[in-house]
């Protein structure tokens, strides 16, 4: 047998023999994998009940979010079924997990993904960085981290300064009464449409009125009816999308004539990475969403409690005081004065932990998973409950009191996943910094220009549905005072 022949046969066999491989790939697979399928299936579903039909325990869990007594009901929860049960909610079987596996497991499992209410896509939008995955996520996080990450907020840290101090002019100066709730609203929004996407005069005006009345929609109950609220936060929204399309049109148009570039905002920024228009317009929504309520929130409860804490709210004054004695009048604060308010900034992580800006955190489970033991199904919604950890006397003693000082040394021992405001893991907030920065600047004007107190009437209960929100909205009367740059208030 020639060398040809037997070059031909050995080919041969090679061939039969890879593709006897090929074949026998599903077997393998099912010898070595579906045991473990199998053994995954066999698991046990988390204990509890779904409860109702239709309603599960969807209707109590709000009675109680709504009435502040979520904690409570929780804690029954976890008492009868332990850190992982079952429920029903919105109509869908929900893994409740408490305590920081649980915080662990949601933050990091890639067997979950985000899960979005109807209510909240048809607001906001379907192909959000909160929806895609993969590489589409990982490149426009990537478009975002431009802007949020802590070397850019540096950069920003002047221009929240000015809106800072234009709504309080505009807002607080001359008043003797101020709803915190809705007044941090609107000065979140003017700083996140100035800082993130240049957005002023008549187009912010036009956004912010529409955007007021979509997010009320993301809570409301889908049903598109005449006269519905949900019809009337759509149409709002519809008129926002146009709004941020026509923004859109403005910055493509400055970027091909070479006036603008990718540098100066998101929009433009999104624009040169070639994000379809539809998608631009609906992580714009988006991050107006995530960054509104949640700093808005944030700096209302801090008042709220450093109104009751009057020792904690005289060293949150004397440290903010004491860097800018040697300023000149007007002077902008600087990231080097940021980084003296490491009490101010205590003060604020304590009050996310008493009032985290989110109850919980809803994902989807993309597969069938275990978690503690139990089977979680493929389908199914998982929900975590950020305050079970946040007020557990083994991590945090004495939980319900105000104490800053758990947070005021450098580097706080705190377990992993037990305090968890903004996220965890691979999915922590990607604007937990611009939320700092802007916290940080709004506090710090506030308290050198103004004394203030819980109105009469105004008792400092809250609701914890849809997001935390005081009663009337936090009333307090105001005192200007002769702030620290040289402002002279008239208090008359």
């Amino acid at each position: 047998m020639d060398a040809n022949s037997t070059a031909t046969m050995m080919a041969a066999a090679l061939a039969i023999l890879a593709a006897a491989f090929v074949a026998s790939i599903p077997v393998l697979y099912r010898l070595l994998f579906a045991d473990a399928g199998e053994k995954l299936r066999s698991k046990p579903l988390p204990p509890g009940s779904f409860g109702l039909p239709v309603v599960g325990q969807t209707l109590s869990l709000l009675r109680a979010l709504r009435a502040n007594t979520a904690e409570d009901w929780l804690r029954r929860r976890a008492t009868a079924y332990g850190p992982v049960s079952r429920m029903s909610f919105f109509r869908r079987p929900t893994a409740l997990l408490v305590g920081p596996a649980g915080n662990k497991f949601l933050f990091t499992s890639a067997a979950l993904t985000a899960a979005n209410s109807k209510a909240f896509s048809r607001m906001v939008g379907w192909r959000t960085v909160r929806d895609v995955a993969g590489e589409d996520h990982t490149r426009v996080r990537a478009m975002m981290m431009q802007f949020l990450r802590l070397d850019a907020v540096k950069r920003h840290v002047g221009a929240m300064d000015a809106e800072v101090r234009r709504h309080l002019d505009a807002q607080w100066r001359g008043r003797s009464a101020v709803a915190v709730m809705p007044s941090m609203k609107a000065l979140t929004f003017d700083v996140m449409s100035t800082v993130l996407f240049g957005l002023g005069g008549a187009a912010r005006r036009e956004l912010s009125a529409e955007f007021q009345q979509l997010a009320r929609g993301i809570w409301a109950v889908p049903l598109d009816l005449p006269f519905s609220t949900f019809r009337r936060c759509l149409a709002a929204s519809r008129r926002g999308r146009r709004a941020v399309a026509a923004v859109i049109e403005e910055r493509r148009a400055k970027l091909e004539r070479g006036e603008s570039s990718p540098a100066d905002d998101v929009i433009t920024h999104m624009l040169a990475g070639g994000l379809p228009d539809e998608e631009i317009t609906d992580n714009v929504m988006f991050l107006m969403v995530a960054a509104h309520d949640t700093t808005a929130a944030l700096v209302t409860f801090l008042l709220r409690h450093l109104d009751a804490n009057r020792d904690a709210y005289a060293k949150v004054l004397q440290g903010n005081n004491q860097f800018t004695m040697g300023k000149a009048p007007g002077d902008a604060l600087t990231w080097e004065d940021l980084s003296k308010m490491r009490y101010t900034w205590a003060a604020a992580m304590e009050t996310l932990r008493l009032v985290p800006s989110a109850f919980s955190v809803l994902r989807k489970a993309v597969e069938d998973v275990e978690h503690g033991g139990y089977l979680i199904p493929k389908g199914w919604s998982v929900m975590n409950a950020i305050t079970m950890t946040h007020w557990d006397p083994a991590v945090f003693p004495d939980p319900s009191q105000f104490d800053p000082a758990r947070f005021e040394a450098a580097s706080p021992v705190i377990p992993p996943f037990t305090y968890v405001p903004f996220g965890g893991g691979t999915r922590v907030c990607p604007g937990n910094e611009f939320a700092r920065v802007e916290t940080l600047v709004a506090v710090h004007h506030i308290v050198t220009r103004f004394k203030w107190k819980l109105a009469t009437g105004c008792d400092g209960s809250f609701s914890r549905f849809p997001m935390p929100y005081p009663s009337q909205g936090l009333l307090i009367d105001i005192e200007p005072i002769d702030a620290i740059n040289g402002d002279q208030w008239n208090t008359t």
